[in-house]
């Protein structure tokens, strides 16, 4: 598959979406709520750098890291993934891979996977496939979970991060008084 030139490696699925502003983004508690997980997932998922927060991490005590819209979809992505039975590790390779990859139409791709293997499937030509050779494979629509993130989201108030540098600075003066 080729590289999408403009591709940032380092930022899963940056194509193929409506552009987000990149100051903009969701508190850990509501990243974990819109995805599926725990907080003390999240927490350890972004420590071990499967998937970290974009917009702001974490840089001490006190400090909220903010998750943009991407960021979350790819942690329910996870937590599918996980559902279904694949390890952590092989999620792990598989969310590198995709990275590496550049994909550029997030919303029309398919996550498959054996319970112990994830595929990436981009038309039903490949499907086919992937079954022929008689292994059961289950499907994940990227572009479903999408909406289901959109939906999970439509309620919870979004930061912008220089707001967020101003609260912080309003409190670090009130301290000093």
């Amino acid at each position: 598959m080729a590289q999408n030139d403009g591709f940032d490696n380092d930022m899963l699925f940056t194509d193929g979406m409506i552009s987000q502003d990149p100051k903009v983004g969701y508190r850990g508690t509501a990243a974990a709520s819109a995805s599926g997980i725990s907080y003390r997932q999240l927490d350890y998922w972004d420590r071990t750098a499967l998937v970290q927060p974009s917009v702001r991490s974490a840089t001490g005590s006190g400090s909220q890291r903010l998750y943009a819209f991407r960021d979350i979809l790819v942690l329910k992505l996870v937590k599918r993934l996980l559902d279904t039975g694949v390890s952590l590790q092989q999620i792990r390779i598989a969310v590198e891979q995709l990275r590496s990859e550049g994909m550029n139409d997030l919303a029309r791709i398919t996550l498959m996977s054996d319970g112990a293997r994830v595929y990436l499937c981009t038309s039903q030509d490949e499907v086919i496939d992937l079954l022929g050779r008689g292994q059961g494979v289950f499907g994940i629509a990227v572009g479903r979970v999408l909406r289901e993130v959109e939906a999970s989201l439509v309620n919870i108030q979004s930061l912008h991060l220089d707001d967020m540098d101003e609260l912080a600075s309003r409190r670090a003066n009130r301290k000093a008084v």
